[in-house]
């Protein structure tokens, strides 16, 4: 397809579902009950990892999630006490359970202490193509834990792992995102825009190939490297807003 009449899609469809009507069904709904920039880092976070399945069901069980932390999730990470975490035993969402969810505390936990932020964790460095280094750098920290369950590290993709990292890449688009529209937060200042790579799910890959956006045959980090580049054609500052088009017009057909 040509650029002009593919622009001028994209352009239409980010206006159609870049609003705030779009937080209302999107487990984005989750962070957004917060204010304070670690209660926003740490639902997000957990929000995002659990985004698998139907968007109703996820944040049903995201909800679930922050009552069990009276909704206070940074209160609770750095606060908890054993009988606290007993209280999580039960959740599960899918293939996760409590034993990932009690290490998740932990590791958040024992980053805060020492932090201020999970910016600084994500951080690829002003000189790198993407986020791609910096998510790596999330996922070693993760893992390198003396307590850390095996089990769990299936919920942590890694372009080294040639993941597409679906759910971190959306992750980094809502704290990164400057957003006048309200659905990104914006909240993190050392990673540009122009380094975000696009969130691959099933909605956004259809509509992509269909549009020519995409030639790879596999599903993975190069391809959504491949994405986002040629989504720079089209905004070479903020490629990663069109993913609210290529999602919206997949999710509706």
């Amino acid at each position: 397809m040509e650029k002009a009449p593919l622009l001028d899609i994209l352009e239409e469809n980010y206006k159609r579902y870049n609003n705030l009507q779009f937080v209302e069904d999107d487990p984005v709904c989750i962070p957004h009950q917060f204010s304070q920039v670690q209660d926003i880092e740490i639902s997000g976070l957990l929000v995002a990892l659990l985004a698998w399945g139907q968007r109703k069901t996820i944040i049903k069980k995201c909800r679930e999630l922050m009552h069990l932390f009276d909704n206070a999730p940074y209160d609770f990470v750095l606060n908890h006490s054993d009988e606290d975490l007993k209280g999580l035993l039960h959740f599960k969402h899918r293939t996760f359970n409590s034993t990932d969810l009690l290490y998740f505390i932990h590791f958040l936990k024992k980053y805060y202490n020492s932090h201020h932020t999970l910016e600084y964790l994500f951080n690829p460095g002003c000189d790198a193509v993407n986020t791609g280094p910096g998510i790596q750098r999330f996922h070693d920290y993760f893992v390198n834990d003396n307590i850390f369950p095996t089990r769990s590290g299936k919920h942590v993709a890694s372009p080294g792992k040639k993941s597409a990292c679906k759910r971190i890449n959306m992750y980094l688009r809502w704290m990164v995102r400057k957003d006048e529209m309200g659905v990104d937060f914006g909240l993190w200042d050392t990673i540009k825009m122009s380094q975000l790579v696009c969130p691959c799910d099933v909605h956004v890959e259809k509509v992509a190939r269909q549009l020519g956006l995409i030639s790879r045959k596999n599903l993975d980090w190069l391809t959504a490297e491949e994405l986002t580049e040629n989504l720079k054609y089209f905004d070479q500052e903020d490629p990663v807003k069109y993913d609210f088009a290529l999602f919206g017009m997949g999710l509706n057909q």
